[in-house]
């Protein structure tokens, strides 16, 4: 079969290229979008990863595509109606950074309320070993609100259990088994923004959670709060967002998303490639008055980002495509 792979590594590419040694098989060195495709339009499968965008669109410019392969556990930059129109299957990767991403939601954590990032920029651009304004707080003895409790939200809960923290949780579908094993209750969502001194987000992005938190529930959240995002972007409503910090609702936040990430990062090619239509200029905007905040920390959706987790990542979507091959596919997504 004829394989399309878009942005992988070096290191990737010899791995692949010796898993499926009897494949036809293409590497792009960019993310696959309706203004970025091969000049080959006949593969049957390809495989991307969250910064391509497969719409109804790429769909129509890939006429023998019969499977995607996306090289993440989210799913929301491909276009599942399409899919299902075309009947191409679509697989993601389940699990591959459990630890990984929750890992990485305390390193947000603890540079925020600690402001390590302040203090470190203090010094790096001025010189200046002044403690004043670099007050902290301590995680021991305060009340982590964890939103979701699947693989990753369950990692962040046993974390916490370890910091000595007060874990309260929602979930749709309350896991029983760990609330007994690290003791700690579930409740309503109101009454988890109500109460946490932390918040961290661990949902999957679909129709139900865009907009999770927005302008009608942020004022629930307690003030001087602090909120977490290393879920999806669309999951906060971003003027929100900049209203709770303005207004004090909430101390600080730690993103590892956004919305409208994709404009952010390459501005330049959204000036001269873009439709306006298609995406909110005033949120794009907004997330400039997050970069700017003092009690705000981005990363460049990185929480991912490690050696063990990429090679995690591979070795399942290479499986899912072996597997697809042999007439048995696994990790499908439902379309």
């Amino acid at each position: 079969m004829k394989i399309a792979f878009f942005n992988l590594e070096n290191w990737e590419k010899e791995i692949a290229e010796n898993y499926l040694k009897d494949q036809e098989i293409s590497f792009f060195d960019y993310a696959l979008n309706k203004d970025n495709l091969p000049e080959e339009k006949d593969f049957d499968i390809v495989s991307v990863f969250v910064d391509s965008e497969v719409d109804s669109k790429v769909l129509e410019a890939l006429p023998q595509l019969k499977f995607i392969v996306t090289r993440s556990t989210g799913f929301d930059h491909i276009d599942l109606k399409a899919c299902a129109s075309k009947n191409i299957l679509v697989s993601n990767v389940p699990a591959y950074g459990d630890n990984t991403v929750a890992e990485f939601t305390f390193g947000l954590m603890i540079c925020l309320i600690r402001k390590i990032f302040l203090a470190y920029d203090r010094i790096k651009e001025i010189g200046s070993f002044s403690l004043e304004g670099l007050r902290g707080v301590d995680l021991k003895g305060k009340t982590l609100g964890v939103i979701g409790t699947g693989r990753i939200g369950s990692r962040v809960v046993k974390i916490a259990k370890g910091f000595e923290m007060n874990v309260i949780a929602y979930d749709p579908f309350p896991n029983k088994k760990l609330s007994e094993e690290f003791n700690f209750p579930y409740l309503s969502f109101e009454e988890v923004l109500k109460s946490a001194d932390i918040l961290t987000l661990h949902v999957p992005y679909n129709e139900k959670t865009h907009h999770l938190i927005n302008k009608d529930n942020i004022s629930l959240i307690k003030k001087g709060a602090y909120l977490i995002n290393t879920s999806r972007g669309g999951i906060v409503e971003t003027e929100a967002l900049i209203k709770a910090l303005k207004e004090g609702i909430l101390a600080g936040a730690g993103l590892d998303v956004l919305e409208e990430e994709g404009v952010v990062k390459d501005e330049m090619g959204f000036l001269f490639r873009g439709h306006p239509e298609e995406h909110n200029l005033k949120t794009v905007l907004a997330n400039h008055i997050l970069i700017d905040m003092d009690n705000v920390i981005i990363t460049p959706h990185n929480a991912f980002n490690t050696q063990e987790a990429l090679q995690r990542i591979l070795e399942t979507s290479l499986e899912n495509i072996k597997t697809f091959i042999q007439g048995s596919p696994v990790n499908l997504v439902k379309t």
